[in-house]
């Protein structure tokens, strides 16, 4: 067996988690527990085939195979990121985010599994992810507000993590650095999920850290409708006796912060509209499945995968923060291992090579501090 750092292990766990939880949840994502329960026989406990069976022609505005092991665009855009900071290998601010998803998105074929072929990734993303290639490449938009305007969902807190694992053990350094990249493609309160969500993973990456610290971590840099959602929804988390019950108990509490409502593919004139006092769905959930969960990598993953509605980014969450907490070997084995093999990704690789980053981005760091101090002790002296 190979020795890992722990850096390296909790690297790897953040990556794999959030792939297996984006991939087990693309099979229910977008319609509610009940139906979900009908589709597939009961609850779904594993990896499993499309939610269409006849997936090429079921929604032509998504013909994508979804299950069976697929990686979603929510993972595509996190390696996606990965490839940027292995380009640049420092911290990201809008400018270099911006110089290096484009190329990312509109000049490098991959294999997209939900297309079953090498494709470029502007042709599997959401609308709200083409207003990056709109506003960055095509308006040449200043990156540090080209987030304006678009619809406010949870789409660049998806692939955030790469963030948290950058800025390991620094969460206020991981939530000043998301919302820096962000401003490129959100805004408003989906602007600040994207910065919550990767302190939360630079949390769960400190050696030792807790549940609690975790989600009262998440509350304390969290603003607004964020904050107040995150806070009721984890609260009411404590009365779950269990994750398949827990659906319409933790539905209930993130209802008032929501603007998409009941019909989750309907949604209303006031939907995703910016505001102070509304919030993304999929962080408040993915922290109440961290508690319901108690720690548990596949308890809190089949309670993200059935709740539905935006199951895979929920997932997509609570399996990074998890896999960071715990490291790779929590993940159920054979889960992470077919997704490799059938999404053709080496979640283990991407990890290491974060980790590599990571370290260098610290050694940088502790650079640029030292010459801090010592500018400071000769304006200022033994303060």
């Amino acid at each position: 067996m190979e020795t890992m750092s722990i850096l390296e292990d909790k690297a790897i766990g953040a990556l794999s988690g959030a792939a297996v939880g984006d991939s087990l949840g693309g099979s229910t994502e977008g319609y509610s527990p009940e139906v979900i329960q009908e589709r597939f026989g009961g609850l779904v406990t594993g990896i499993v085939g499309p939610f269409n069976v006849e997936w090429k022609t079921a929604r032509p505005v998504s013909p994508f195979h979804k299950g069976n092991g697929h990686i979603t665009d929510d993972t595509l855009m996190t390696e996606a990121l990965i490839h940027v900071y292995e380009n640049v290998r420092d911290h990201l601010d809008a400018f270099t985010f911006a110089e290096g998803i484009i190329p990312e998105m509109m000049a490098k074929e991959r294999w997209i599994p939900e297309l079953e072929r090498d494709s470029l990734l502007i042709h599997r993303v959401f609308h709200a992810e083409k207003w990056l290639v709109l506003k960055l490449l095509h308006a040449h938009s200043d990156p540090r507000e080209a987030g304006v305007g678009n619809i406010v969902n949870c789409g660049a807190t998806m692939y955030m993590s790469p963030v948290g694992i950058i800025n390991a053990g620094n969460p206020a350094g991981a939530y000043a650095e998301a919302i820096e990249i962000a401003g490129a493609h959100q805004s408003s309160y989906g602007r600040e999920a994207a910065g919550v969500f990767a302190a939360a993973v630079a949390t769960a990456m400190t050696p030792g850290a807790t549940i609690d610290d975790v989600i009262n971590n998440a509350i304390e840099f969290a603003h607004d409708g964020t904050k107040a959602a995150i806070q009721a929804v984890t609260d009411e988390a404590k009365n779950v006796t269990s994750w398949d019950s827990s659906f319409k108990q933790l539905r209930a509490a993130m209802a008032p912060f929501d603007s998409l409502g009941e019909a989750y593919r309907e949604p209303g004139p006031d939907a995703r509209k910016p505001s102070r006092l509304k919030a993304i769905e999929e962080l408040p959930l993915a922290l109440a499945y961290l508690r319901v969960s108690q720690g548990d990598f596949e308890t809190g993953i089949l309670g993200a995968i059935n709740y539905g509605r935006d199951s895979d980014s929920i997932a997509t969450m609570f399996g990074s923060m998890s896999g960071a907490m715990n490291g790779r070997s929590v993940i159920p084995h054979g889960w992470a291992e077919t997704i490799e093999k059938e999404s053709r990704i080496d979640l283990v690789a991407n990890g290491k090579k974060l980790a590599t980053i990571a370290t260098e981005v610290a050694a940088k760091d502790k650079a640029r501090a030292s010459q801090v101090a010592l500018a400071k002790a000769q304006l200022f002296g033994n303060l």
